[in-house]
């Protein structure tokens, strides 16, 4: 076997080493766009958490001066601060719950034999997903409307007077859960349908040989073998419905007395009408540790029921 001259080696190298970076040629245009939108923002607006950095420091950086954690400490100490706070998480126990549950409700009767007519039903839930939620926010405004709501209409056959929902305090959070959970229930429903078509229908069959009941089946093989997707959705629902904003800054602007006001609606004001964006930033990465921590949370519980 002839040996190769010093010129053909380096021609084999040269050879390997283009078609090794074939790959990192394919992910370059996207890892650059991730830095530039993405990285390169976060990096400066966490720094920009410990300035108080507005609409003055938008002319001239030279206003802007470090603050340390001063941001913070007014953020712990404010009361509007943990309003949002609660309202958010109010929003998350009683919204998301209910979201999960009328997917898997839906999700279970589209696949099911006994049920007709099954696509008309899917496109049906599934068309507020992609309406545009400003618009359907607007409709809502006016289906709440004490005067001409539809709601109050229909609630007058049952002998209940009408109400001003998104002007009582107590009733205007309810009002906002009730049409997030119409408006995005349907896409939780499709993971929920996909992850139910790939379940054996083998296993209902010999369940229901041994004497299963309907509601046995349903927790003893849909439930278990559903734990995957219920994790995706639940994670995804709680990084979702911790980032409300569009719902109250239409229908309420946050009131009535701020009981609808929002962590990302409260950011909104400090950042864009306030013009406070060191203050508003901090807001942000309290925000993106809460979910980090709910999210690991939520991940462990799952991890541990699994193996149990």
């Amino acid at each position: 076997m002839a040996k190769k001259t010093h010129k053909e080696v380096m021609q084999d190298r040269n050879g390997l080493l283009s078609q090794s970076s074939v790959p990192y040629i394919f992910v370059a245009p996207s890892v650059v766009l991730l830095t530039v939108f993405f990285v390169i923002p976060v990096i400066t607006a966490f720094l920009m958490s410990f300035t108080d950095f507005d609409i003055y420091s938008l002319a001239n950086l030279h206003f802007a001066r470090f603050t340390g954690l001063q941001n913070y400490t007014n953020l712990f100490s404010d009361p509007v601060f943990w309003k949002a706070m609660f309202n958010t998480f109010y929003f998350l126990v009683i919204g998301a719950p209910l979201t999960i549950f009328a997917a898997l409700t839906a999700a279970v009767m589209l696949n099911s034999k006994l049920v007709r007519f099954k696509s008309i039903l899917r496109a049906g839930f599934f068309a507020p997903v992609v309406a545009t939620l400003v618009a359907v926010s607007v409709v809502w405004k006016y289906v709440y409307d004490p005067h001409f709501g539809l709601l109050n209409y229909a609630l007058s056959f049952f002998g209940v007077s009408s109400h001003d929902w998104l002007s009582n305090p107590l009733w205007a959070m309810p009002a906002i859960i009730v049409f997030a959970v119409w408006k995005n229930f349907g896409y939780t429903m499709m993971i929920f349908l996909a992850g139910l078509q790939t379940i054996p229908e083998t296993l209902y069959e010999a369940a229901e040989i041994d004497g299963a009941g309907p509601m046995q089946r349903f927790w003893r093989i849909t439930v278990p073998m559903l734990a995957p997707t219920t994790l995706f959705v639940t994670v995804v629902t709680l990084i979702g419905y911790l980032q409300l904003f569009a719902e109250p800054y239409i229908m309420t602007d946050g009131g009535p007395v701020d009981s609808t006001l929002s962590i990302v609606l409260l950011m909104y004001r400090q950042g864009f009408r306030y013009w406070q964006m060191g203050y508003a930033a901090s807001l942000a990465f309290v925000l993106a540790a809460v979910i980090f921590v709910l999210t690991m949370i939520e991940m462990k519980i799952q991890g541990e029921t699994r193996t149990a």
